[in-house]
């Protein structure tokens, strides 16, 4: 079965069908730049870009980079316009594309159904973090397979900022910091993150994840297992897509 994703982030909007038997792109994947000021009319027209390039007509998902209640309502919104804040996305974005039906899903909370039920978080019980680095920090938080949605770890205070403006992947490119600088960056916010949910396992995704090997060997003193995402930068996606063929 094929169902659409569409991941809505910080700089890109991507979105392809997604085979839901593998849990993979049927296609390749189609991206826009996100529209800067990121409003909701401007995202919603990069979306349906991105639906339109595959002529696709069925179900869609459709991730959103902040807190997302009850598949619909945007509560927060660190990283695009705060004019989302309060915005019902299911019913802008589902209007934009002629009435197709849209499921709306926090983009971590995506990424991490799709890394727990294909990827590098399968089979594994107790707390598992699965953490992706991009624009700024997602997060999902998942007890024995159960999903605690919307945590938003990205936003702890690290040194007296949000942890992603210190250690988000956009940190990194915009303080032009080696992989030895970052890695440190992204060892202290794990610390962190290990102190208070004691996990058994990170798993670190987001478009970096790909890099996995310059910047994870040197993350020292976590106890808990370290692995990227298997699904990389595609995870957004097939989970936008899962939560779609689910219809909630």
């Amino acid at each position: 079965m094929q169902i659409f994703g569409v991941d809505i982030g910080g700089s890109g909007i991507k979105g392809a069908p997604v085979d839901l038997d593998k849990g993979d792109l049927a296609q390749e994947r189609c991206k826009v730049l996100t529209p800067h000021p990121a409003t909701p009319d401007a995202v919603a027209d990069g979306v349906k870009e991105v639906v339109d390039h595959f002529g696709w007509t069925g179900p869609v998902g459709i991730t959103f980079p902040g807190v997302v209640t009850d598949g619909a309502t945007i509560r927060t919104a660190a990283n695009v316009d705060k004019g989302w804040i309060g915005t019902d996305a299911r019913v802008l974005l589902g209007d934009r594309l002629g009435g197709l039906p849209v499921t709306v899903v926090n983009d971590a909370d995506a990424a991490g159904v799709a890394e727990m039920h294909f990827g590098a978080g399968r089979h594994h019980k107790g707390t598992v973090i699965v953490l992706t680095f991009g624009t700024g920090i997602g997060s999902a938080l998942f007890v024995d397979g159960v999903l605690v949605p919307n945590t938003e770890l990205g936003h702890l205070e690290l040194k007296g900022h949000d942890a992603e403006k210190r250690a988000a992947t956009k940190a990194k490119e915009d303080h032009g910091l080696s992989w030895d600088e970052w890695a440190h960056r992204v060892q202290k916010y794990l610390a962190h993150v290990e102190m208070l949910f004691s996990p058994e396992l990170f798993v670190i995704g987001g478009g970096v994840s790909r890099k996995a090997d310059k910047f994870l060997p040197k993350i020292e003193g976590i106890r808990a297992e370290i692995v990227p995402a298997h699904l990389q930068n595609n995870a957004g996606i097939v989970g936008a897509a899962m939560r779609a063929a689910t219809g909630v």
